[in-house]
């Protein structure tokens, strides 16, 4: 990791203000764990029997994007990135993948989330979870994502110093 250009979250705001300060906040962090890293790093396992890279959890971070946004508020049947079957598995093998594949769908699916959650007109709105077979409010499916994405940036501390000994925000 070569610098933190990541944009704290303000300490006073709006809660809508707020739940996206902190997505983006949790977003660039795990961009910035994996900065600087050749594809085979960002493809290096934990430890056996896991899969888990960074790789792969970026590609993971893409299929929670799609599954809370865009099949919850815009499309209940948008397969998943890498899985037809909704195996969100599937997504942690990244042994063939790139940078370039993963960021680049993680990215598009961040840019319709972002999209999704500024053109509605509260966190009231509902949406329809099909996993669950019921509705959600986008303030449950924001929260529900901030939750994920700081679950699995600890996991990307972890893989970080293992690649390269790099440990820190």
């Amino acid at each position: 990791m070569t610098s933190d250009s990541r944009i704290g979250p303000p300490c006073f705001g709006s809660e809508r203000e707020t739940l996206r300060a902190f997505l983006d906040y949790h977003r660039a962090t795990l961009a910035m764990k994996c900065e600087g890293l050749t594809d085979e790093e960002l493809r290096q396992q934990s430890m056996p029997p896991s899969t888990l890279s960074l790789l792969g959890l970026v590609r993971h971070m893409a299929e929670v994007e799609r599954a809370w946004f865009r099949r919850v508020f815009e499309d209940n049947d948008v397969p998943l990135v890498w899985s037809d079957e909704l195996d969100f598995q599937a997504a942690y093998d990244a042994s063939a993948s790139t940078r370039e594949e993963a960021f680049t769908a993680w990215e598009a699916e961040v840019a319709n989330s972002r999209r999704i959650e500024r053109e509605a007109e509260s966190l009231d709105q509902a949406g329809y979870q099909p996993r669950w077979g019921e509705e959600v409010s986008l303030r449950m499916v924001m929260v529900h994502v901030l939750l994920q994405y700081a679950r699995h940036n600890g996991h990307a501390d972890f893989l970080r110093e293992g690649v390269d000994g790099t440990v820190g925000a």
